[in-house]
């Protein structure tokens, strides 16, 4: 049996004519696609030839379609669209999809960044996004992977892995703490930088304050934070003292940008870190992240045991 296949016309010749029905002019087709006019003119004369039948009527300045062209045109016109947007669906599935991953900006920030260049070093295929947000987003609906949140083993998603605990611990640049703590109550002739958020008490300097004795006597002065990582780098700048999520800033206290006050370090027992993975099956590179994560989680716990601050 004959090869139907063999009998089409050339994908070639047929653009140049659909491309010049559309515009009722070679030139403007030639402009189109790129091509000398001429080229165009010879596509459509080969495409004429194989038919055996002309498909424009031409004058000086103008060309029509013939009945044949103007049948033909109407059923090329509309599947090369079709053509078309199936070859770019397929050049997009091609591209590797980012991993998503969500987490507050104090997070972000704080812990996840700095260590993202080892990430992408070590897979430098892998494209990762951060999408920072301080309300909890849902995973399915708004197209993450992963998110990393912060709250209480009780109030976890079901299936959400345990990264670090939490433990807190006054915190401030090297030269302000050489004063803030020297003492306990040298913490009052310092300014205080507070985090106007609800999380629990242990963030916040009332709870510390009263915890030593020194609930009704004034600081130096205040400063109120809305983003946590606002409020670190301040303290980071030598702008005050802060209540300081230790697992968060390991980075800033191993190079010296920050001293914590270790003998005052609070292990919060309820609340934790945890990573969510979105339902259904991971894509692999997805997997690849997630599991970095973990390693990187392990050896957060594993560096705030060394410095004496236990993590569970």
């Amino acid at each position: 049996m004959q090869n139907r296949l063999v009998s089409l016309p050339p994908l070639d010749a047929l653009r140049g004519f659909v491309a010049a029905a559309r515009r009722m002019s070679i030139t403007a087709a030639a402009d189109d696609l790129c091509l000398t006019q001429s080229a165009v003119s010879r596509q459509i004369q080969t495409l004429e030839e194989r038919l055996g039948t002309p498909l424009f009527t031409r004058s000086n300045r103008s060309i029509a379609l013939t009945a044949a062209g103007e049948q033909l045109f109407q059923l090329a016109s509309p599947w090369m669209d079709r053509l078309l947007d199936l070859a770019e669906s397929l050049r997009e599935d091609t591209h590797v999809r980012p991993v998503t991953v969500s987490a507050s900006m104090g997070v972000a920030s704080l812990w996840l960044l700095p260590r993202l260049g080892e990430f992408q070093t070590a897979y430098p295929h892998i494209d990762v996004r951060v999408a920072t947000s301080n309300r909890v987003l849902d995973l399915e609906r708004d197209g993450i992977d992963l998110a990393i949140r912060y709250s209480p083993a009780s109030h976890a998603t079901q299936g959400g892995l345990p990264l670090f605990d939490e433990a807190v611990a006054p915190v401030a640049s090297p030269a302000v703490a050489a004063s803030a703590f020297s003492r306990p109550d040298a913490l009052l002739e310092h300014v205080l930088l507070d985090l106007d958020d609800k999380v629990g008490p242990w963030l916040h300097w009332e709870y510390w304050l009263r915890e030593q004795g020194l609930g009704q006597r004034k600081p130096k002065g205040r400063l109120h934070f809305n983003h946590y990582d606002q409020l670190i780098h301040a303290a980071a700048g030598g702008h005050g003292v802060a209540v300081g999520r230790l697992p968060l800033l390991l980075p800033m206290l191993s190079d010296g940008r920050l001293v914590a006050r270790m003998d005052k370090s609070l292990h919060v027992d309820d609340y934790r870190y945890w990573l969510m993975a979105a339902p259904g099956q991971q894509r692999a590179e997805v997997a690849v992240f997630r599991d970095w994560l973990l390693q990187q989680a392990a050896l957060t716990s594993q560096a705030l045991a060394q410095a004496g601050c236990a993590s569970a």
